[in-house]
């Protein structure tokens, strides 16, 4: 049984919507996120990024720093640039990137399911990188960017979400990527059956947002030390929660820098043995689970996994998944990266940025060899945090990003 509430949301103007909606905090680095912010003051990664305000040898997560946070924050309220809502709501949020639209419900998820495994998760999480959440929320008493959620299909919300589609939007825009967002503020009647579908579901599954979440979960620890009041804002975080029939992962590739002192003879040779190995016109997508686009040089070939492969993975929810193969059978034997989340000779990029990409980091000598990945699917997701397990780092990649700044949850 998932609890999501609805709340009153602190959200922007509608006539500002559009400059205040901004990417999450953490796809830039410290470089692109002052240049992200250059001409826009309204833009909310000012507060999610508030060293923007400061010069490059300004301490990013110094105290003065989430002070300027809280600080900008009561600025854009005061300045009517957000306004908070005088009723509990629950919103829809619709994102279309090349045609393609999701719908999500944005609610409250609870810090108990959290901490009880009915949210579950498939990710491990870095305290180094929680900490800047944690002092950033704690100080501006408030969660600014969603939790991306999933759970599986539910005709009952299908069916309320159609329901409420139907009438204006609230905010109606196109960012500066082209991706197109729209909200819609559900209609009160509709509050206690959305209550009452989450009370259905067994669980809700982080999709993006690992991070957030487990900061938001720790805030929440923190305040409980010092009072106990299990209906205070703080045991809920902001999340948009999405149907995994709303959901496309896109695949995670990978870059490898060397060779690791081997030529590519030996390479090719080594692969081969747990690999059929096919060359290939280049192709913007892998075609099915077990194969593998490799990019080297300038040729293209695709690597097929055996079956005494296939066999060898089947049943076990984590050795199946392809990012799992490919770590466990090339990178690590042969390129001998043996942990990908720290090893330097390795680098990763989303599926948003296609072969294409892949190809220039090849031709401009910026890697030896990349590998282009079939996409994690739901189901695997599903069947991984069902099974409490995690996992390997950089399985998947969820696009379009939701947007910080729309919605904001004061605790």
């Amino acid at each position: 049984m998932a609890i999501v509430k609805s709340f009153k949301c602190v959200r922007p103007d509608r006539e500002l919507v559009e400059q205040v909606a901004s990417l999450p905090y953490d796809v830039y680095d410290r470089k692109e996120a002052k240049e992200a912010v250059s001409g826009k003051p309204y833009a909310f990664l000012n507060i999610d990024r508030p060293e923007t305000a400061f010069d490059e040898n300004f301490d990013m997560y110094s105290r003065e720093a989430y002070i300027k946070a809280r600080d900008l924050y009561a600025e854009f309220k005061d300045k009517g640039i957000y306004k908070k809502d005088d009723v509990e709501s629950y919103y829809l949020y619709e994102i279309t990137m090349n045609g393609r639209s999701q719908i999500g419900i944005v609610g409250l998820a609870s810090v108990d399911d959290y901490l009880n495994d009915i949210i579950k998760k498939h990710e491990n999480t870095r305290e180094e990188k929680e900490i800047d959440r944690i002092n950033h929320v704690d100080t501006v008493n408030a969660q600014t960017g969603p939790i991306f959620l999933a759970y599986k299909k539910n005709d009952d919300l299908k069916k309320i979400i159609s329901d409420n589609i139907s009438a204006a939007p609230i905010y109606e825009f196109v960012s500066d990527d082209g991706i197109g967002h729209r909200v819609w503020k559900v209609d009160k009647a509709y509050n206690e059956q959305i209550r009452e579908c989450f009370e259905n579901i067994e669980s809700l599954y982080i999709a993006d947002g690992h991070h957030r979440a487990a900061s938001a979960v720790k805030v929440a620890l923190k305040r409980r030390q010092n009072e106990n009041n299990p209906n205070a804002e703080y045991n809920y975080f902001l999340s948009v929660i999405f149907d995994e029939r709303q959901l496309h992962i896109l695949p995670y590739n990978r870059i490898v820098l060397d060779l690791n002192k081997k030529s590519l003879e030996e390479v090719m040779s080594l692969i081969s043995e747990n690999f059929d190995i096919t060359e290939s016109p280049v192709l913007e997508e892998i075609g099915d689970r077990g194969e593998f686009g490799m990019l080297v040089k300038d040729k293209f070939y695709i690597l097929s996994a055996k079956k005494k492969v296939l066999d060898s993975v089947s049943g076990d929810v984590i050795k199946s998944l392809d990012v799992s193969i490919l770590q466990d059978l090339v990178l690590e034997p042969i390129f001998g990266i043996k942990d990908p989340r720290t090893d330097e000779r390795i680098k990763f990029a989303g599926g948003i940025r296609g072969v294409g990409y892949l190809k220039s980091e090849i031709d401009n000598d910026r890697g030896k060899v990349a590998f282009l990945m079939y996409p994690t699917s739901m189901e695997e997701l599903f069947a991984v945090a069902d099974e409490n397990k995690l996992m390997p780092p950089k399985s998947t990649w969820f696009e379009p990003k939701l947007r910080s700044g729309i919605f904001i949850h004061e605790i």
